[in-house]
C-alpha cells in the first residue's frame, strides 16, 4: 500500500483512503444477514423475518458501523506505515468524483512533534531547602495538646480569656438590617482559635456570663461572603456559657496517648521532627518541581497538537462540572463553563506533557520497580498503619499508575538539577508551610 502524506500547516497532515464499493456493500450484507438470526419483529417467528425488513429497519446503522469500522482499519494501516504518530483522533470526510466501484475519503489529522530540548547546562534553576526548627517542634506539640484539652466551666463572676471556649447567641445587621448567616443561636468557639475574625474575638473576650454587647465590625474586602464583604455590621452577641481549656501536661502519659512506646517526651520530639521533616521533604519536592518544569518549558521549542489542547480542555471542562456536583450545585451538568477559560492551562500542561516524555525517552528516566516500592513506603509511614497503606497502593493498577508518573516527575526533577545552573534558597520553615 502507498500512502501520500500531505503537509497542510505544521503539524496537520491529510491523506486520501480509498475503499472498493464492493468491500462495504459485501461487508454490510454480512452482518444484516448474522443479524437477521436474531432479530425480532412483529408477524415473524425469531430467524424468520425477511431480509427486506430487516435491511428497512436496520441498513443504515450497519452502513454506518461497516463504514466507520472499514475506514478506521484502512487508517491505521496507513499511518503505520507511513510510520505516523497521530495526536488526537482524525477528521474524516468524503470526497466526490471518486472512480467507479471506489469510495475516497480525506482523512486531516495531527501528528506528535518533535521536540528540541536546549542544552540544560545553560537553563537557571532555583532550587529551595527548608530545615525544621526547634519553634516548629514546640507549635507542632502545642498543636497536638490542643487536639487533647478538656474545658470546665468559668465560675459566673469570671470573664472570657483568651483560649475560652464560649457559648453565644449573636446577630449581625448591616444598615439595620439582618443578613443570612449573620444570625445564630447557642454557637461555640474557642477565643484566639482564629475561628471568629479578629474583631469579633475581641469583643467578646472581657465579657461575663450573661452579659450583652453591641459592637461594630468591619468585613474584610476580600471576606468569602461577597455579600457582606467590605461592609461594616453592628453585631449584638449574648454570651450564655464560659468555659476554661486544659492542657494536658507534656509527660509521659501525653506521649503514650500519642502512640509513642517508652512515653518519653524526647521520643515524641523526635517523632514530631521525623513528621515534619517527612511533610518538608514533600513541600520542597513540589516547590522543586514547579521551578523545574517551568525551566523546562523555557529550554524546549515545540509546535503543541491542537487536538491535544481540545482534548485536554475537555478533561478540564469535565472536572470543573464534578466539583460543582461534590459542592451540590444544582443543574450542574448544564452549568455554562467556557471552555476558553482552561485552554491556557490546558495548552501548558499538554505541552508540558510533551517536554517530560520526550527528557524521559532519551535519558532513559522511566521509574523503576525498586523506586515505586521507596516511593509507597515513603508516603506510608504517614498513616497510622503503614502495611496497610503498601498493600493499597500495590492493589490496584490505577493508583500504581499514579505512583509511577509521581516517581517519573522525580527522577526529571533529579535529572535536572544534576545539569543545570543551580541557585539554592533556603525558605523559612513557617513560610514553606503557609505556602
Amino acid at each position: 500500500m502507498t500512502v501520500h502524506v500531505e503537509t497542510l500547516e505544521k503539524l496537520e497532515r491529510r491523506i486520501t483512503l480509498t475503499l472498493p464499493a464492493d468491500t462495504i456493500r459485501n461487508e454490510v450484507e454480512s452482518r444484516l444477514k448474522r443479524l437477521a438470526r436474531t432479530v425480532r419483529a412483529d408477524g415473524f417467528r425469531p430467524g424468520k423475518v425477511p431480509m427486506s425488513v430487516v435491511t428497512r429497519r436496520y441498513g443504515d446503522s450497519v452502513q454506518y458501523e461497516v463504514m466507520n469500522d472499514k475506514v478506521g482499519e484502512l487508517f491505521s494501516t496507513a499511518v503505520s506505515e507511513a510510520r505516523l504518530r497521530v495526536a488526537g483522533a482524525p477528521r474524516i470526510t468524503e470526497k466526490d468524483g471518486a472512480p467507479d466501484g471506489q469510495l475516497q475519503f480525506d482523512a486531516t489529522f495531527e501528528v506528535y512533534p518533535e521536540v528540541a530540548i536546549a542544552d540544560l547546562s545553560g537553563v537557571e534553576v532555583k532550587k529551595v531547602n527548608s530545615e525544621v526548627t526547634e519553634a516548629a517542634i514546640d507549635r507542632t506539640v502545642e498543636i497536638l495538646r490542643k487536639q487533647r484539652r478538656t474545658f470546665t466551666q468559668r465560675p459566673a463572676a469570671e470573664a472570657a480569656e483568651e483560649g475560652d471556649r464560649v457559648t453565644i447567641d449573636f446577630e449581625g445587621k448591616i444598615d439595620g438590617v439582618p443578613f443570612q448567616g449573620g444570625k445564630a443561636d447557642d454557637f461555640q468557639f474557642v477565643i484566639g482559635d482564629g475561628q471568629m475574625l479578629e474583631q469579633f474575638d475581641k469583643a467578646v473576650r472581657g465579657m461575663k456570663n450573661g452579659e450583652s454587647k453591641t459592637f461594630p465590625l468591619q468585613f474584610p474586602a476580600d471576606y468569602p461572603g461577597q455579600e457582606v464583604a467590605g461592609k461594616e455590621a453592628d453585631f449584638l452577641v449574648t454570651v450564655k456559657k464560659i468555659e476554661q481549656q486544659h492542657l494536658p501536661p507534656v509527660d509521659e502519659a501525653f506521649a503514650k496517648t500519642l502512640g509513642i512506646a517508652d512515653g518519653s517526651v524526647e521520643g515524641l520530639r523526635a517523632d514530631v521532627r521525623r513528621n515534619l521533616a517527612r511533610e518538608v521533604k514533600f513541600r520542597v519536592l513540589a516547590r522543586n518541581k514547579s521551578a523545574v518544569m517551568e525551566a523546562l518549558l523555557g529550554a524546549a521549542t515545540l509546535d503543541v497538537p491542537a487536538a491535544l489542547v481540545a482534548g485536554e480542555t475537555e478533561r478540564m471542562v469535565e472536572a470543573a462540572r464534578e466539583d460543582l456536583k461534590k459542592r451540590g450545585i444544582k443543574d450542574a451538568d448544564k452549568a455554562p463553563i467556557p471552555a476558553d477559560v482552561f485552554k491556557p492551562q490546558a495548552e501548558r500542561r499538554v505541552r508540558l506533557g510533551l517536554v517530560v516524555a520526550e527528557l524521559v525517552k532519551a535519558e532513559k528516566l522511566q521509574a523503576k520497580p525498586e523506586q515505586l516500592q521507596a516511593h509507597i513506603e515513603e508516603v506510608a509511614q504517614s498513616y497510622e498503619k503503614p502495611a496497610e497503606v503498601v498493600r493499597w497502593y500495590l492493589g490496584d493498577r490505577q493508583r500504581m499508575a499514579e505512583v509511577e508518573a509521581v516517581v517519573i516527575e522525580n527522577n526529571v526533577v533529579e535529572h535536572v538539577l544534576g545539569r543545570a545552573k543551580v541557585t539554592e534558597d533556603v525558605v523559612p520553615f513557617d513560610e514553606l508551610m503557609a505556602g
